[in-house]
Order: structure tokens, then C-alpha cells, then sequence
């Protein structure tokens, strides 16, 4: 990476693709109250503005994934990101002009899901590639933190576009996609394969050996990396409900007030992402630390309803998300060869966007039934991450004593 030059406009390209990303139901979050009155339509119907999105896109990234290693990062990411801002396109075009608007707006939010697919994974992929040792984990921390700053902008932005109409932040989208796009032309170059893709059954076998060998690792960081994006978007649902609803706070304030979780959870990204370096004991202790805040502050959040109080406990379980995610993202990308890494990447990304999918839903039907159970049942899946993670980091250790584990990641834990 030392002779690609402009290296932090390179930086600045690959963080702005998964910004991109979280724009797509970080900014729609708070039209929803509206989007529901203006089209008539229940909660149900209008929490699959998000999931549509997040399922099409779960769907399509271990595909883009695999293209990506096949052919470039660049050769997925442009077409991906011209999807997406068309999405936006039609969904705008459909609230603002077609009589069926809502049946055209869960069919833009399809092509934009799809579009997503190949920004955020292959990004992460991409800094695998172009950076190597602590800078990698440093740049991972930056695009971890670019993505959450997009979630801490994208309230405020939505309830800001929702001022000139309630659909304009759907045009928005084809704006920010071509300014991803122009800075991923000119400012990121990257290395030539020094071979030919491996034919696809060659690559499904190391794909194989990857998770033979990692597939423990991988499913604990799959699952916890899910969970966080569940319980975020979950909360932000519930948030977005209730400040309307009982406290009667729309517009830009209530756009403020979903930022503040998320700029407390993107402070903590950077940072993380900035001191982890390639220390894989203290990113398992990070993990670990991370999961037992979230815990904490979600059981205690039954106690606490008035805003001041409740947005306080919540902020703990933000710098616990913030803890987690880098962590997870570093492991991830450095744990696996280059020419698999699009795949196993992607292959997160996609049980990440299953996370997001169900949290709206899941926490609708939840808030319906039990605010003191949604909380609860929040808190133990964290709490059940955190102790998967406890155990195969002793189950690590056992296997270590006993007999020399000549897998990656043993390598880069004892060495």
C-alpha cells in the first residue's frame, strides 16, 4: 500500500461505500411514522420498507461476494452503487406519481437491497487487500466508523429531507451514489491478480477448508455481528416509535435524538479500530466486554422510561456495540487467504443485513406484546454471544495444550 498514492483519498473512497449503505434505512427510519399515514398502510407493511431491502441484499451478497473475488472489488462496486441510487429513483418516482406507490417503492427498495449487497462487504474485502497488518485493522476501524457515522447523519438527513416532502430522501440516494462512485473511479487502484481465478469447484474446496478450519470462529462472529445490527435496528424502530407516539417529538429534533446512541456507537468504532491493531487476544476480550454491556444496559432499560434516564443506559449498550464490531470486522478480513476473502466477507455482510431484516419486524410484534419482555429477550441473545465466545476461546486454549492447532487463527492468537 505504501506506493498507492493518495492514500487518504483512497481511505475516503473505500469508507464512503458502506456510508452509502447505511443510508438505505438509517435516513428512512424516521419517515416511517409518515410514510405509514401517508400510504395507509399497517406496521407490518411498513417495517418491510426495511426488511425488503436487507433480505434482497441478504440474498445477493455471497453472489457479488464470489464475482468479486472472481473478477475485481472496482468491477462489482460501480455497478452495484448504479443500482442502488436507481432504486431510489423509482421509489421516489412511485410516492410521488404511481397510484400503487407502496407496491413500487418495496420494488425500488428490492433493486437498492441488491445494489447493497456490493458496497459494504466488498469494501471491507477491498481494505483487506490494499492494507496490510495494523494499517489494515486501522482502515477497518475508519470504514466501521464511516458506517456509523452515515447512521448517525442519516436520521438527521431524513428528517431533513422529510421538511421539502416526505419521499425526498428516496432521491437523494442517486446523489450520494454517484459521488461513491466518482471517488471509487479515480482513487482507488487496485493490485493486478497475479493468476487466474481459481475454476469454481477449486474454490468452493478452499472455501471449504476456511470453514473447517475457522467455522467455529466464524459462526460466533457471524452470529454476534448480526445480533448487533439486530438490536440496533430494533431499538431505532422502538426510538422512532415511541418519540412520536408518547412524547411527541417529530422533524429534525427527533432525527437529533435517534443520532445519539449512534454517534456514542461510531466514537467507540474508531477508536477501537485505531488501537486493536492485529491483537487477537484483545479484540476476544473486546468482543466479550462489548457483549456484557449491551447486556447490562438493555435488562436495565425496564427500569427507565423518561428520556434523559433511558438514553443514558442505552448509550452503554451503543459503546458496547462500538466495541464489538471492529473487533469482529478485523478478524473477519485478516483471518482469511485474499482469493476467498470476497466471499467470506460478503458472506458476514449478509447475515449482518438478516440482523437488520428482522430487527424492525421482530421489535414491532415485541413492542405489541411486552416493552419489559422486548428488553429482556434483547438482552439475552447478547448475553448468549457473549458466553459462545467465552467458550470456544477455553475450548481454543484446551486444544492448544494439548496437542500444536495449525489453523490461522490459532497462529495469530499464540504467536
Amino acid at each position: 500500500m505504501g506506493k498507492q498514492k493518495h492514500k487518504g483519498l483512497t481511505i475516503l473512497a473505500i469508507s464512503s461505500i458502506p456510508m452509502i449503505l447505511v443510508l438505505g434505512n438509517s435516513m428512512l427510519i424516521p419517515l416511517l411514522p409518515k410514510m405509514k399515514t401517508e400510504l395507509d398502510i399497517s406496521q407490518f407493511k411498513v417495517s418491510l420498507v426495511i426488511s425488503v431491502f436487507s433480505i434482497a441484499a441478504a440474498i445477493s451478497i455471497p453472489v457479488l461476494g464470489y464475482l468479486s473475488d472472481r473478477f475485481s472489488r472496482k468491477a462489482v462496486i460501480i455497478p452495484a452503487l448504479i443500482l442502488y441510487g436507481s432504486g431510489g429513483l423509482l421509489a421516489g418516482a412511485a410516492s410521488a406519481w404511481f397510484s400503487s406507490a407502496y407496491t413500487w417503492i418495496l420494488a425500488g427498495r428490492i433493486m437498492q437491497g441488491i445494489g447493497a449487497a456490493g458496497t459494504a462487504p466488498i469494501a471491507m474485502a477491498l481494505t483487506g487487500d490494499l492494507f496490510k497488518g495494523g494499517e489494515q485493522s486501522k482502515v477497518l476501524g475508519l470504514v466501521e466508523a464511516s458506517n456509523g457515522f452515515g447512521k448517525v447523519i442519516s436520521p438527521i438527513l431524513g428528517s431533513l429531507f422529510a421538511l421539502l416532502f416526505w419521499y425526498a430522501a428516496f432521491f437523494a440516494f442517486p446523489i450520494f451514489c454517484l459521488i461513491s462512485i466518482l471517488l471509487t473511479i479515480f482513487f482507488i487502484k487496485e493490485k493486478k491478480a497475479k493468476k487466474e481465478p481459481p475454476p469454481v469447484g477449486k474454490y468452493v474446496k478452499g472455501l471449504a477448508s476456511v470453514f473447517k478450519t475457522e467455522g467455529r470462529w466464524l459462526f460466533a462472529a457471524y452470529l454476534t455481528g448480526a445480533t448487533c445490527l439486530f438490536t440496533l435496528f430494533g431499538i431505532l424502530f422502538y426510538i422512532s416509535d415511541i418519540l412520536e407516539k408518547q412524547h411527541g417529538i417529530d422533524g429534525l429534533l427527533k432525527g437529533g435524538i435517534l443520532a445519539i446512541p449512534l454517534l456514542f456507537m461510531t466514537t467507540t468504532s474508531y477508536i477501537t479500530g485505531s488501537k486493536i491493531g492485529k491483537r487477537m487476544g484483545l479484540m476476544k476480550s473486546l468482543i466479550i466486554l462489548g457483549l456484557l454491556l449491551m447486556t447490562a444496559s438493555f435488562a436495565c432499560l425496564i427500569f427507565f422510561k423518561s428520556l434523559v434516564p433511558f438514553f443514558s443506559v442505552l448509550v452503554v449498550s451503543s459503546i458496547g456495540t462500538g466495541l464489538v464490531l471492529p473487533c469482529i470486522n478485523s478478524f473477519i478480513t485478516g483471518s482469511v487467504p485474499t482469493d476467498r476473502r470476497g466471499f467470506v466477507t460478503s458472506l458476514y455482510g449478509s447475515v449482518r443485513f438478516l440482523g437488520v431484516a428482522i430487527g424492525p419486524p421482530i421489535f414491532g410484534t415485541l413492542m405489541e406484546w411486552s416493552r419489559t419482555g422486548m428488553f429482556l429477550i434483547t438482552a439475552g441473545l447478547t448475553l448468549f454471544c457473549a458466553l459462545l465466545c467465552l467458550v470456544l476461546i477455553h475450548v481454543a486454549k484446551k486444544e492448544k495444550s494439548s496437542k500444536e492447532n495449525d489453523t490461522l487463527f490459532e497462529k495469530l492468537q499464540f504467536t
